[in-house]
């Protein structure tokens, strides 16, 4: 079916009623028109130019305002950084270096150095290696740029990110120059700002080698010691042109920080910053392979100046600037430093040490070196001995070397017995014992079979230590020993013997809470630093007391460990008619002897041995370790009162648990006297 088409009739009727909206309709056809003109589709090359326009405009807009952001925050930054530069007119003042008085706990003098006119350093008189050892490890493109250094500072950032940690500086050497001379060791970025600005006014103002002249002339090692000349006599007791190769490695090394990497405290961590130093000069063409291997095998000798009253306070003073560093880093001026120390305790000590190892028995035995380590009952050094001639060694034996213990520990396996319920008179069989395979002896390779636990530590009987060990584990002696202070221990089967390193430092301040009423104290020397003026720059807190032992197992150590010096392995070390308690060491092939004492409120510890850990011939703690404690003891404390120690009271018990020490020790004591009296 078709649809009907209209007719004319019928659209002409419809044309004559739209004539009166003719108007109208051709307004709305020319708006029709203009708007499809107006978004009618563009033709695509048009469009194509048309957005390429347009994202051109938009990547500069993205890219060009965070520039311009950061330009204008960098410009600002600087600019406020800028307003309060220190004054610059010190680099040309006259210029002595600080110096540095050090006082004991009554304010005698005991260390003096530094006030004397700083030396210029001259490249031309120095040999080349001296400044090449320089560059290699701080600087490597010191002539190249103009201050401060991107690409280090760029290889600092990604080191320091991968290490969690601050491992690398981006210093140049002459933003270390900068900073030496003009600013505080506050680290912060406005400081960074400064350093770098002054940097850039540094190469402006100088050439190269002045710069590098300069820096040399006021660079720090360390405990006062100000420039390369005053460097090389503090360590070699030289002057700087008569630097060996090594020597100039191991004073530039010593450079990134002093404290931790002086070869008076730290052999092992100076030994390596010294080769690496040394290989990165032969890396740069300094140096050659063979003379690389001629370095790093030639031993470099310390031969620091005396510059103390007594030749031992050397010890305590080489100390007490390397925490003096760390607290308030290299003095501006002239200090007074206020310590712990006391002189007439060092010199008794002094004394006892050269006596002990002056002996037939001594020299016969080869017992060649020893320290000692005094501490009042807060933990304040009184003395400290860290070998026996400062001129011919200047290792501090007492602070940095680390030796097995051995049965010196065995008191805090005591303490963890005590702390589970055991008591002194509870009783263990000394018998052989295998632990996982391991098969610890006796000093004398005998049982004695039944003993009290105060016997068996009088005694040092390793069998009964180990099985306390095991049954209180090994883990609660680790953590009875951190508690009391000596952390750092792993739980193995031969924690009960001693067998881990230690510092004879850590392990006197260890005993403190034996002596000063049960209460933790961290060993310290240094009390107060002063500025020349009286401004205080440093001042030690007091820390918070901390209780580590309740008065029972105090009281049941006390008892304990008096029976070793009454009648047990320490009788060298008796004092007559006072309260004296501790315990002797001795390792594995005499190679360590030790003995740790105490009486109320002070406490010593003593070390014997070799530097190269040789044998002894059968030196054990109760031996000269005891006897230089003895000694050191009786002059300390000749003009103090006596005071008694807390000790337990021992209950009533069975004839067979009540025999006396002497009624059963026979064999082993009769042995360690008939030892005492051979040549």
């Amino acid at each position: 079916m078709v649809a009907d088409l209209p007719d004319a009739h019928d659209q002409g009727e419809k044309d004559a009623r739209l004539m009166p909206y003719a108007p109208v309709l051709s307004g709305r056809s020319a708006l029709v028109s203009l708007w499809m003109h107006i978004f009618s589709p563009i033709p695509t090359a048009k469009l194509r130019a048309s957005k390429m326009r347009r994202r051109g405009i938009l990547a500069l807009w993205v890219s060009g305002l965070p520039l311009y952001l950061a330009a204008a925050i960098i410009v600002g930054w600087t600019g406020w950084a800028a307003q309060d530069m220190p004054d610059r007119s010190v680099l040309w003042a006259h210029n002595d270096s600080p110096s540095i008085v050090m006082l004991d706990r009554h304010g005698r003098e005991i260390f003096r150095t530094g006030g004397r006119e700083m030396q210029p350093v001259r490249l031309n008189d120095l040999p080349p290696h001296v400044t090449q050892a320089v560059l290699a490890i701080e600087d490597r493109r010191f002539y190249d740029h103009p201050g401060f250094d991107i690409i280090g500072l760029a290889r600092a950032v990604q080191a320091n990110r991968q290490a969690g940690r601050v491992v690398q500086g981006g210093s140049t050497i002459t933003q270390q120059l900068a900073k030496n001379i003009f600013l505080t060791r506050s680290q912060t970025l406005k400081r960074k700002t400064q350093e770098v600005l002054l940097a850039v006014w540094l190469e402006g103002r100088f050439t190269k080698q002045q710069i590098l002249e300069l820096y040399l002339s006021r660079v720090y090692f360390g405990g006062g010691t100000v420039g390369l000349a005053s460097g090389a006599q503090r360590f070699f007791n030289k002057s700087p042109v008569k630097l060996t190769v090594g020597e100039a490695a191991l004073l530039a090394g010593l450079l990134k920080a002093p404290d931790r990497l002086n070869p008076l405290k730290n052999k092992q961590a100076n030994a390596r910053r010294t080769a690496r130093v040394l290989l990165a000069m032969e890396r740069q063409g300094y140096i050659s392979n063979i003379e690389t291997s001629n370095a790093l095998q030639s031993p470099i000798k310390i031969e620091p100046v005396a510059v103390n009253t007594h030749a031992s306070l050397g010890y305590f003073s080489d100390w007490i600037l390397g925490v003096m560093d760390r607290e308030i880093g290299a003095p501006r001026g002239d200090v007074v430093v206020h310590t712990s120390l006391d002189l007439a305790a060092q010199l008794a000590a002094q004394k006892a040490v050269t006596q002990g190892l002056s002996t037939p028995l001594a020299q016969e035995r080869n017992a060649q070196q020893a320290a000692l380590i005094a501490l009042d009952g807060t933990g304040g050094v009184r003395a400290m001995i860290g070998g026996v001639d400062y001129q011919h060694s200047s290792y501090n034996r007492a602070v940095s070397a680390r030796r097995q213990p051995g049965s010196a520990f065995k008191p805090f396996v005591y303490v963890a017995a005590l702390q589970a319920g055991l008591t002194p008179w509870d009783v263990r069989i000394d018998e052989p014992i295998d632990i996982e395979g391991w098969q610890p002896g006796n000093f004398k390779n005998k049982f004695l079979g039944p003993l009290t636990l105060e016997k068996a530590l009088a005694l040092s009987v390793n069998t009964v230590a180990v099985k306390l060990s095991e049954y209180v584990g090994r883990e609660a002696v680790v953590a009875t020993a951190k508690n009391l202070g000596l952390g750092g221990l792993k739980p193995y089967r031969s924690i009960a013997l001693g067998a881990q390193e230690t510092s004879l430092l850590a392990l006197s301040a260890a005993y403190t809470p034996f002596a000063n009423w049960g209460y933790g104290a961290k060993p310290y020397g240094l009390e107060a630093i002063y500025s020349a003026d009286g401004k205080m720059l440093f001042r030690r807190e007091a820390p918070v007391q901390n209780k580590v032992l309740d008065v029972k197992v105090l009281e049941q150590m006390n008892t304990m460990l008096k029976t070793v010096i009454a009648e047990g392995t320490g009788r060298a070390a008796r004092l007559e008619g006072r309260d004296a308690a501790g315990k002797t060491g001795t390792t594995n092939d005499y190679r360590d002897a030790w003995f740790v004492g105490y009486v109320p409120d002070y406490i010593a510890g003593v070390w014997v041995g070799n530097d190269d850990n040789s044998k002894m011939a059968r030196i054990t703690g109760g031996m000269i370790p005891a006897q230089i404690w003895q000694n050191f003891m009786q002059e300390v404390l000749k003009n103090q009162p006596s005071r008694p120690l807390p000790l337990s009271v021992r209950p009533k018990t069975s004839p067979l648990l009540s025999a006396t020490i002497k009624e059963q020790k026979s064999l082993e004591f009769l042995l360690a006297e008939l030892e005492r009296s051979l040549p």
